[in-house]
């Protein structure tokens, strides 16, 4: 995977004319778009003989706010553009998103958007579909060793700099922890895999020593609270900076340091600009998140599954390697938010209310 040039841009400014350029550049890479239903197990629940497009939306959880809004703003999209869309939430279950996906394909979809929760496993899905004439989209998180068709998300490898950057320069001596995601998930390895190419230079320098490295099983923030609490145990709390790989972890991490008082001292990085999240950097409790501008991509993957369906040949200027095959891609450049620019970015774009986001601090 390639990264991104990585310019250093004050935000505040850029972001007017990176949505004008993104919207841009989306406009060239994709066919008309499609939409439908509006929650789990929306649409039809089965092909209609009208000809209306129907897509299946196959989902590892909906237990993330992050989730719930790429679920609702897809079908939403779907819906504007005459597609019907059925979505199935697997509950992070290889077995039940796979029988989901067998489910989905017998009802006749004619395009398969799937969010997988393990990336090997899900290869399964994308052979049923294809046999049965169905061709799949990764949505976010590619799906290994596979011949999906294509593969949409944001600069993953891009994220994970961007919050080593944002730690490093505040820290750029001292004790780490690394908190990693889902080991099943691919996007966890490229997150960590983007933070530790800014880590290493460090490291190697003997500025920085990784002093607990490990992932979350399934995101979970419990998960991720305990690996922090065993951290800061195995280091008699001499911890100095925590790279979390998203909210969730932020989160678990967040409440480990609390406990010991050390919440506010110690930078976190986080990732998904939930609106816990963003409430704990105006409250100086965690560093930065990573905000990727979800409607785009929702939208985007469904404009291009509708496509998909009516046989228009997709454009794409980037692959990705997924073990296997160079699956065609589009990927969507990320932000990196913290307290200087919440308001130009996340608040502005409507992603939160600033009521809400500041609703702790007035």
């Amino acid at each position: 995977m390639r990264h991104s040039d990585g310019s250093k841009r004050r935000l505040a400014m850029a972001v007017p004319a990176f949505m004008l350029a993104l919207t841009l550049a989306l406009s060239a890479c994709g066919g008309g778009g499609g939409s439908s239903g509006s929650g789990e197990g929306s649409g039809s629940g089965g092909k209609k003989d009208d000809g209306k497009i129907l897509i299946g939306l196959s989902m590892d959880t909906l237990q993330e706010e992050r989730w719930q809004r790429d679920r609702d703003l897809f079908v939403a999209k779907a819906k504007e553009l005459g597609a019907e869309v059925e979505v199935q939430s697997a509950n992070s279950d290889d077995a039940k998103q796979i029988a989901q996906a067998e489910s989905l394909i017998s009802q006749g979809v004619d395009v398969l958007v799937v969010i997988p929760h393990d990336a090997e496993a899900t290869a399964a899905i994308v052979e049923k579909a294809h046999a049965a004439g169905v061709k799949v989209i990764a949505y976010d998180r590619l799906i290994k060793n596979s011949d999906v068709d294509l593969y949409v998300s944001f600069d993953n490898e891009r994220v994970g700099q961007m919050q080593a950057e944002a730690i490093v320069k505040l820290v750029p001596k001292g004790k780490y922890v690394y908190i990693g995601g889902s080991e099943t998930d691919n996007n966890a390895h490229l997150f960590k895999k983007g933070a530790f190419d800014v880590l290493q230079p460090y490291i190697e320098r003997g500025d920085i020593e990784i002093v607990y490295d490990q992932w979350t099983k399934d995101w979970n923030p419990a998960v991720a609270m305990a690996n922090m609490e065993n951290a800061l145990t195995a280091n008699n709390n001499q911890i100095d900076a925590v790279v979390a790989a998203n909210d969730g972890t932020a989160g678990g991490v967040i409440q480990a340091l609390a406990a010991q008082g050390l919440a506010g001292k110690i930078p976190v990085s986080g990732q998904d600009a939930e609106l816990a999240a963003c409430q704990r950097i105006v409250e100086g409790t965690q560093t930065m998140t990573v905000y990727k501008p979800i409607k785009l991509l929702a939208e985007k993957a469904a404009e291009l599954a509708v496509a998909m369906a009516k046989g228009e040949q997709i454009q794409t200027d980037r692959t990705v390697h997924n073990g296997k095959i160079d699956v065609p891609s589009i990927l969507l450049d990320p932000i990196s938010v913290d307290k200087t620019n919440i308001d130009q970015t996340v608040i502005a774009d409507g992603f939160h209310s600033r009521e809400d986001v500041y609703k702790n601090v007035q």
